[in-house]
């Protein structure tokens, strides 16, 4: 499978939230050598707090103005900003019953651990599993409308420049990242 932009990539990797596009992203930039641009490290503050929305703009627009890119994130607010420069979309679009299995292993592998995410912030049992702003209800509850949200985009030609890649398993996901690492 080719990328198109392939010797100056500048990749979006979108999929519904605990997709695993973070996961995916960074192996995708190391296989093609190039930077990560995590667009949740620039939206979240300490505390879970996001950033005021002219502050995470201008860190999305710095990010971006590099030659070539991997970015993961599904920050409508920025995508007029970041998917004009991109050359290729990968849609991580997995099963919702595999999606929710995997937000649930990651949520309490992280609530386990007490891993740092950005800033300081880390995930809570409380916070995930006992209150309105748990990720799996945020998953629940946003899983359709991302479904919507790419298969509309994908079909408007909004972004005639870019190459849509869907992905629709795992394993998939793992040979694209194989031919590419092959490629290399």
């Amino acid at each position: 499978m080719k990328l198109r932009g392939h010797e100056s990539p500048r990749i979006v990797v979108v999929g519904t939230s605990c997709a695993g596009k973070s996961t995916f992203s960074s192996s995708l930039a190391r296989a093609i050598g190039c930077s990560r641009i995590e667009l949740d490290s620039l939206y979240w503050g300490p505390e879970w707090e996001p950033k005021p929305a002219k502050e995470f703009r201008l860190l999305v627009s710095e990010a971006i103005a590099q030659e070539s890119w991997v970015a993961d994130g599904n920050y409508g607010s920025v995508r007029e900003i970041v998917w004009p420069r991109a050359s290729t979309v990968v849609w991580l679009n997995y099963s919702f019953t595999r999606v929710l299995w995997q937000a649930l292993k990651r949520t309490v592998a992280r609530c386990v651990s007490g891993e740092v995410l950005w800033h300081g912030n880390r995930e809570s049992l409380r916070r995930s599993f006992f209150s309105k702003q748990s990720i799996l209800v945020w998953v629940a509850t946003t899983y359709h409308r991302r479904q919507n949200e790419f298969t509309t985009l994908q079909a408007s030609n909004r972004f005639p420049q870019v190459s849509w890649v869907e992905v629709r398993h795992p394993a998939e996901a793992r040979q694209l990242l194989a031919s590419l690492r092959d490629a290399g």
